[in-house]
């Protein structure tokens, strides 16, 4: 009897810490992969999605398709006990069918930059990394207000994020994008589109009149070169107003995303100081 005691006293306090046993877990966007080793269960993961390159022990594993077109019978060759959807970006279809084949999924939704750290905070209770997930937590929430803090009172200016060059894109107000922007003393020129991409014309970039464009470094980076030459001699079109930044780190909804913000805001006080 005394053993039982013991044996029960031990599992609640398992459960009071939030542990559980390990999972098999797919992951169906990059940033949730990042998530997930960022609690602490890396480990646990046997699965992602395309575009999955950090960490590397999550960049290594076999994929299952993209974020936006996942190969159902890749993931149950896997034999996952969770499988981890995207809120906004994987299909609603995807989720049906996955449930449907009685696979038990999990919905990570992500509104705004301080979502993140809640997320790392539940994520860790769900996976039994509780203590990891809530000092990831706190070490998000620290790092986020000492940018807020640096970069507060900059002088505002007017941003064009641009993605492609033909046919050009950008985002709206509620992109993720947009709030990094907004950190950084950014205010974005076509924040109130309709939807969250579309695609804009000449006419409406050279009306916006922005101070500094933004682009990926994963763009064709000379077809934007060539697309502000011929919009000159419209003010963004002095390469000094433009601004690169690493793709996979300012769009990550992950802690990675502010090292994201950190190169982005370093870039529009270039612009501050050098353009003309």
């Amino acid at each position: 009897m005394r053993a039982a005691r013991v044996l029960a006293g031990l599992l609640l306090g398992l459960i009071a810490n939030g542990a559980t046993a390990s999972e098999r877990i797919v992951a169906l966007a990059p940033h949730l992969a990042e998530l997930v080793c960022a609690v602490g269960a890396c480990d646990d993961l046997v699965g992602v999605v395309a575009y999955t390159d950090a960490p590397p022990a999550a960049a290594r594993l076999p994929q299952v398709g993209s974020a936006f077109a996942v190969n159902v019978e890749a993931v149950l060759a896997l034999r996952p006990s969770l499988v981890l959807a995207w809120g906004s970006g994987t299909p609603a279809a995807t989720v049906e069918r996955l449930r449907g084949v009685g696979l038990r999924v999990e919905t990570v939704s992500i509104g705004d930059l301080d979502a993140i750290g809640t997320e790392l905070a539940a994520l860790g209770r769900r996976l039994g990394h509780a203590d990891v997930g809530r000092a990831a937590a706190g070490d998000y929430a620290r790092r986020l207000a000492a940018l807020r803090e640096r970069y507060r009172g900059r002088s505002r200016l007017r941003v064009f994020y641009q993605l492609e060059s033909g046919p050009v894109y950008t985002i709206n107000g509620r992109s993720p994008i947009s709030a990094a922007l907004s950190l950084c003393g950014g205010d974005n020129v076509f924040a109130a589109l309709p939807t969250i991409s579309a695609v804009v014309s000449d006419e409406a970039v050279l009306a916006a009149d922005p101070d500094a464009v933004v682009v990926a470094d994963d763009e064709d980076l000379r077809g934007v070169d060539a697309y502000w030459r011929r919009l000159a001699p419209a003010r963004a079109a002095d390469p000094a107003r433009r601004v690169v930044v690493d793709a996979h780190a300012l769009t990550r909804q992950s802690p990675r995303v502010l090292d994201g913000i950190a190169q982005l805001c370093t870039g529009l006080d270039r612009v501050r100081r050098d353009a003309r």
